[in-house]
């Protein structure tokens, strides 16, 4: 038994001596001596102070320019924000003061991280507030849903960053940028004022996301810098002994100092001996973080096997849709879309064709499409919309020694596919969503745009011109005419008779919905009519009477029609537009 005792303790000694021998490599590695332990651990306390007005100039305008370009949708801006990275330091010296177990340090440290984020947060709330317009742009929603993935990049980027602190060599010049782009602190923190600026259920929803956003980074960053610092042996006697006399001279330790000793039980303590506890210090606001993180990761898994399985759908219904026509002269596929709402399959195509797609063909395709996807032709919702061109004869292509000029038709059909593939993707500021648009050349050559838009409410006029300007750039035609027509998404009240299911179809906001329904094959309309608990019949005479009035006046196709019913009395007998 002593014996096996004594090998145990061996054993241990041996992966102790091992681990101190791993430890002294790494610091040679880094070019780390004792001089140079010192200097990193002065530098970095000293970087954790609440006197160096600069600093504090540096918090107020990286979050400025991070809120403008968060704001501009500028990434180019937003860059910018990030290469000042202020915030780094202090979250070095708290990593530090964990690894050390260096109260007066952490204490530092954690004062200026909260005085910091205040700072920079505080600012951003007040430029929004200041701003002519406050939309919510693809840059400020990409900072609201973050995952493990940004967790892990933390990681990395904390890592990294504190390894080229520490080493004096020509690589921390190049690096330091890169881990304040990986990393980003001020975009998110700037994203919380947004956040509260804006205010309101979605406010809180942004600023939520961003600052789990900037606790993920701030914690991540926290417990590498830690690791290494750990690795690096930082807390050597001879480095706590020379920070120890320069502590004596610098007052703002010594006001720490005094502040800490007003507390009994840290009057005697200089440091934190057990690691254990200074690893839960970190590891358990971490632990905490990761469970909605990790909630996250899982719904943007799921969105992807969503997406693949709905672009394997689309490659099927794309194949058929092929042999569908292959009789039909003249058709070209212009758009398939694809998506999969419960139980039911949503699949939209439109084409350019001199003939209309008969009811035949229709049924043919979607019983084909129901087949090779092994669903029920009644589980899959199917739009066609065909665009009619004018007829053309077929020709033999004919071997020519010079190229054939193009016609009036053919010029203006490779220039209107050239604007159209431009728009693929383009996105209008939330919560206003592009339905359609309109390209005009006009005899003199003018060319003139029209992007007409599904949203509640106007897009501001600062907000129109920025998306303007990006809608120029994109199409290369700087001077296209640009306008934007809006398709209002509110709620119009169905005038039904008291306690009848007769209503006036002449109404202006009824005809208005009614005619963008038409103009524009993307929108559906949902009808949400009140449940009639006393009156069996009326609920169904009313549906049946607003069938007859789309489908059967109007000749809507019924798929773009969703019929609910509902006792909420603030929706009730309503209409509402919504992009599919």
């Amino acid at each position: 038994m002593d014996n096996q005792n004594t090998g145990r303790f061996r054993f241990l000694i041996k992966q102790f001596r091992r681990w101190n021998e791993f430890r002294a490599w790494f610091a040679s590695a880094l070019d780390a001596d004792i001089e140079r332990k010192t200097t990193l651990y002065i530098d970095l306390s000293k970087s954790a102070t609440l006197k160096d007005l600069v600093y504090w100039l540096q918090i107020l305008f990286s979050a400025g320019i991070a809120t403008l370009g968060l704001v501009q949708n500028s990434s180019a801006v937003i860059i910018g924000a990030m290469l000042i990275s202020p915030l780094m330091a202090p979250i070095l010296s708290a990593g530090l003061a964990l690894a050390a177990g260096d109260i007066t340090l952490g204490a530092r440290a954690v004062a200026n991280l909260f005085l910091s984020s205040l700072l920079g947060l505080g600012f951003a709330f007040i430029l929004v507030g200041l701003l002519p317009y406050n939309d919510q742009t693809a840059e400020i929603m990409a900072r609201t849903k973050p995952n493990t993935l940004d967790l892990v990049i933390a990681l990395f980027s904390g890592a990294i960053g504190a390894i080229a602190t520490c080493r004096e060599t020509k690589g921390v010049v190049t690096s330091i940028p890169g881990v304040a782009i990986a990393v980003a602190l001020m975009p998110p923190l700037c994203v919380i004022g947004f956040g509260l600026g804006v205010g309101g259920q979605t406010g809180w929803n942004i600023a939520f996301g961003g600052g789990l956003l900037y606790l993920t980074n701030l914690v991540a960053i926290t417990f590498m810098a830690m690791l290494v610092f750990v690795l690096l042996r930082i807390d050597r006697k001879k480095v706590r002994d020379a920070v120890r006399v320069w502590r004596e001279s610098d007052s703002e330790s010594q006001w720490w100092l005094s502040q800490l000793n007003r507390i009994p039980r840290l009057e005697k303590a200089r440091q934190v001996r057990s690691f254990t506890l200074r690893l839960s210090m970190i590891l358990i606001p971490m632990i905490i973080i990761y469970v909605p993180l990790s909630q996250s990761f899982t719904k943007v898994r799921l969105d992807f096997q969503q997406k693949q399985y709905e672009n394997r759908i689309r490659d099927k219904a794309e194949e058929y849709w092929n042999d569908a026509i292959a009789d039909r002269p003249f058709t070209d596929l212009d758009e398939l879309r694809v998506s999969e709402k419960g139980e039911r399959l949503e699949v939209y195509i439109r084409a350019f064709s001199n003939s209309a797609f008969s009811q035949e063909e229709r049924l043919k395709y979607l019983n084909r499409l129901a087949g090779v996807l092994d669903r029920k032709p009644e589980s899959i919702d199917l739009q066609v919309v065909m665009i009619p061109t004018a007829e053309r004869a077929a020709a033999n292509p004919v071997l020519q020694t010079t190229p054939t000029p193009l016609n009036l038709t053919e010029v203006g059909a490779i220039f209107l596919q050239r604007y159209k593939d431009a728009l693929t993707g383009f996105q209008l500021t939330t919560p206003a969503e592009l339905i359609d648009y309109n390209i005009v050349t006009s005899s003199t050559g003018q060319t003139s745009l029209t992007m007409y838009y599904l949203s509640g409410r106007d897009i501001e006029q600062d907000g129109k011109v920025a998306l303007e300007n990006s809608a120029r750039r994109l199409l290369n035609s700087p001077d296209i005419a640009l306008s934007l027509s809006r398709v209002s998404s509110d709620r119009v009240a169905l005038p039904f008779e008291r306690d009848g299911s007769s209503f006036d179809s002449n109404g202006e906001e009824i005809n208005d919905l009614v005619s963008n329904l038409r103009a524009h094959p993307n929108l559906s309309v949902r009808v949400m009519l009140a449940k009639a608990p006393g009156n069996a019949t009326l609920l169904e005479e009313r549906r049946s009477a607003l069938s007859d009035f789309l489908f059967v006046q109007n000749a809507l196709a019924r798929d773009r029609v969703v019929f609910t019913e509902t006792d909420e009395t603030e929706v009730s007998n309503t209409m509402q537009l919504f992009l599919k």
